[in-house]
Order: structure tokens, then C-alpha cells, then sequence
């Protein structure tokens, strides 16, 4: 007798396996600076290893499109998960700069699987609710990174080795891994459509797949490559930052609970054109602001980004289902790569906004390693409050770009919503 597939377990299964992926960027986010003393990297290659976790979860999720289909979803989630366990090990017994980096590419690549493979499969166990369905299952990425960023601070506060708050991923890591072994997967929706391999590759040159690709690149850099280094970027404003990461990650998750509510007030164009004013709105106000107004700003930049991911997945699979897995995957693939991408940037752009806001004459090294509380440490301190501010506003350039982008989107969909793809595609062709 067949198995049937239990869609509860499953659900459960891939939710625990997206806070592991949340856990690799809170716990990592905190540890920037520590591992870069430890292993003595420079700030170019601390960029380097940042990216690529970045690296790996787009090598996954590009391959993933075509693995999907080809491997079956059952191996991509044991490719996740050996990638995750394999990348948190090798992290723990790193000896320098190159193991360093493969030890998070290999992270990365556990993150793209996992990421590749439940949005085809949440596509075809749930094919008429998929924009709320993602956007439940994707609540457990900011959430996951709350956690994480919540033990993160208690384990520094507990003074507690670095390698202690990377084998903490170890345990859920195994239960997610236990809880999807021998267990019967669907096949992906392109598959029960019976949408041909040639037909899915046509459908994914049409030029608005393409605009939201665009678009993806954009949503992508001003969510998860801002969260990856906020708590640097922020750690002078007079509250914890890590603290700060953990609030954003906060609202981000309540925002995607109620994700119904909000797609019965606004439409999906709609609440993307929403979620760019907002974001720019939020990282504006965070360059311009200190203490505990930080907060503020930070809320409403999380409620900018909270629905961008979801939203911009769940778009493509309704309006354009023909893209099937490879869509899915090359709109997360370059989600992910624009974040690689944005990485080695935000590094640069913080770095030499610190050294020009040394004053002349001063030695960067000194004020570096001042003692807390002398006037070096002290001015050391206003430097990268200038610096962390300054960065975050050249960031604001990726959401003000996303207004107009989404606002024409939005235009369109409303003028014309019979035959919305068709028109969008004839428009774009001609521009």
C-alpha cells in the first residue's frame, strides 16, 4: 500500500528547517566581528566570508529549479541537510581564512536547498493558497532569526566562546533532518500541470518575469543584506544592535502572521508599492537617528521588508504558474546573489566612510584598540555612528528605486486586470 503524504509533519519539518537557515544569519550577524579578530581576517575578506554564505545559497537555489524535477525533492532536502551540518561543524574546528569561507559556502548551499525545495513544494501541497502558504512558512525566517539573535545576546552577555553559539544550530538541525527522513514528498505542480521542460524555460524570458527579477535583486539587497550587517552598522547608537536585529525580526514575524488580513486590504501590488515606501522611509530615519527613537525607525523599516520575500514568490507563482520550479528558483537564486553581491559593497562603503570620518592626524589604529571609556574609545565610537548611518543611507537608494518600479507594476495591474501578463509583457517589450 502507497504511503500517503502527511502534510502536517512535513509543513512542520521544512518551518524547523528555515529557522536553522535564520540561525545561520543572527548568530553569524553577531559573530562578524569576533570571528574577524579571531582569525585576524582584514575587513575585505571578512566581507568575503559574509558573502559567502550568500555565494552557496545561490549557487542552491539556481541549481535547485532544475534539481527539483530531476533528483526529486526528498534528495534536495537531504542535500540541505547535510550542507547544514557539515557547514556548522567545519565553522566550529575552522583554522583560518579559507576554511572559514567553505565552511559557510557550505552553510549557504544548506540554506539555497532548503529554500529551492519548499517553495516548490508548498507550490504543489497547497496550489490554490500559495501566496499566504509561503508567507506562513516564511514567518519562521524572521522569527528564527529572533530567536537566534535573542541567544545570541545572552550567550556573548554569558561570555561564552564563539564555538559554543555555533554548535547550537547542531540539535534543531538534527531534528529537521529526522523528521523528513523516509517521508513520501509530491511531485512539483509543473509536473501535475504538465507544463513541458521547453514551456517552463519560454515562460521564464517573458519580460515581466524578467521585471520581477529585477525587482528581486532590489527587495533582496535592501532586506537581507541591511539585516546581515545592521547590528555593526548600529553598534554606536546606545542600545545593543544585536537587540535591534532581534526587534525587526520581531515585527517581520507578527507582519507575516497576519498576512490574510493584510492581502484582503491591499492588493499584491499593492503591498510591495507599500513595503518600498515604507523601507525607505525606515532607513532613512535609521541614518538620521540615535538611543532608543532607533527602535522607532527600525520598526518601520521591518514593517517595509517583512512582506517583500513572500510577496514577490508568491506573485510570480500565481500570475505566472507556467515558471514553474525554475522560476521559483532563479527569483530566489538572484535574491540571494544580489545579497552576495551587496556584501563585498556594504563592507567597502562602511569601511571608508570610517576612514573618512577619522579626524587628520589621527591614528586609526589607536582609537581601533582604545580602552572603554577614554576619550580615544569615545571618539572611535562617534566615527562609526557616523559611518553606520551614512551607509544605511546610501542603502535608501535601493528602496527609492523600488517605488517607482512597484508603482508602475501596480498601474498596471489596475488598468487592465484581464489579460494583466500579456499587457505587462507588449509594454515592457516596447519600451
Amino acid at each position: 500500500m502507497e504511503s500517503k503524504i502527511n502534510e502536517q509533519r512535513i509543513f512542520n519539518a521544512i518551518c524547523l528547517a528555515l529557522v536553522v537557515a535564520a540561525f545561520t544569519f543572527a548568530i553569524r550577524a553577531n559573530l562578524l566581528g569576533t570571528l574577524g579578530k579571531e582569525f585576524g581576517l582584514t575587513p575585505i575578506e571578512l566581507g568575503r566570508v559574509a558573502s559567502a554564505a550568500f555565494w552557496g545559497f545561490t549557487i542552491a537555489m539556481f541549481a535547485g529549479g532544475s534539481l527539483c524535477d530531476l533528483i526529486g525533492l526528498k534528495k534536495m532536502y537531504i542535500l540541505a541537510f547535510l550542507g547544514h551540518a557539515s557547514g556548522i561543524l567545519l565553522t566550529i574546528y575552522s583554522q583560518g581564512y579559507i576554511s572559514l569561507f567553505i565552511s559557510t559556502l557550505l552553510i549557504g548551499l544548506g540554506n539555497g536547498f532548503i529554500e529551492s525545495a519548499s517553495y516548490t513544494l508548498i507550490s504543489s501541497l497547497y496550489s490554490d493558497d500559495k501566496t499566504r502558504k509561503l508567507s506562513s512558512w516564511h514567518i519562521w525566517f524572521p522569527a528564527g532569526i529572533m530567536i537566534g539573535g535573542l541567544l545570541a545576546f545572552f550567550l556573548t552577555w554569558m561570555n561564552l566562546n564563539w564555538k559554543f553559539h555555533m554548535a547550537i544550530m547542531l540539535p534543531p538541525t538534527l531534528i529537521y533532518g529526522v523528521m523528513l527522513y523516509n517521508q513520501k514528498l509530491p511531485k512539483s505542480e509543473r509536473i501535475i500541470l504538465g507544463v513541458s521542460n521547453k514551456e517552463m524555460i519560454k515562460a521564464c524570458f517573458k519580460p515581466l518575469f524578467i521585471f520581477m527579477i529585477f525587482c528581486m535583486f532590489l527587495t533582496s539587497a535592501t532586506e537581507l543584506g541591511t539585516n546581515q550587517w545592521i547590528a555593526e552598522l548600529l553598534s554606536t547608537v546606545g542600545v545593543p544592535s544585536i537587540l535591534l536585529l532581534v526587534f525587526i525580526n520581531g515585527i517581520m514575524t507578527i507582519g507575516r502572521a497576519n498576512t490574510r488580513f493584510m492581502l484582503k486590504k491591499f492588493s499584491i501590488t499593492n503591498l510591495l508599492l507599500f513595503s518600498a515606501v515604507f523601507s525607505f522611509i525606515g532607513l532613512v530615519w535609521l541614518g538620521n537617528t540615535q538611543g532608543y527613537m532607533t527602535f522607532a525607525a527600525a520598526g518601520i523599516f521591518a514593517i517595509g521588508i517583512c512582506y517583500f520575500w513572500p510577496t514577490m514568490i508568491g506573485f510570480v507563482s500565481e500570475t505566472m504558474p507556467k515558471t514553474g520550479p525554475l522560476g521559483l528558483s532563479l527569483m530566489g537564486g538572484v535574491g540571494l546573489l544580489s545579497t552576495a553581491l551587496i556584501q563585498p559593497y556594504f563592507s567597502e562603503i562602511y569601511y571608508s566612510q570610517l576612514s573618512s570620518n577619522i579626524p587628520v592626524g589621527v591614528n586609526p589604529e589607536l582609537l581601533k584598540n582604545a580602552i572603554a571609556g577614554t576619550e580615544a574609545a569615545g571618539l572611535w565610537e562617534q566615527v562609526k555612528l557616523i559611518a553606520g548611518a551614512n551607509t544605511l543611507l546610501y542603502v535608501s537608494i535601493l528602496p527609492a528605486i523600488l517605488i517607482v518600479a512597484f508603482s508602475i507594476l501596480h498601474f498596471f495591474k489596475n488598468v487592465e486586470k484581464p489579460g494583466f501578463s500579456q499587457t505587462m509583457d507588449k509594454t515592457l517589450q516596447n519600451s
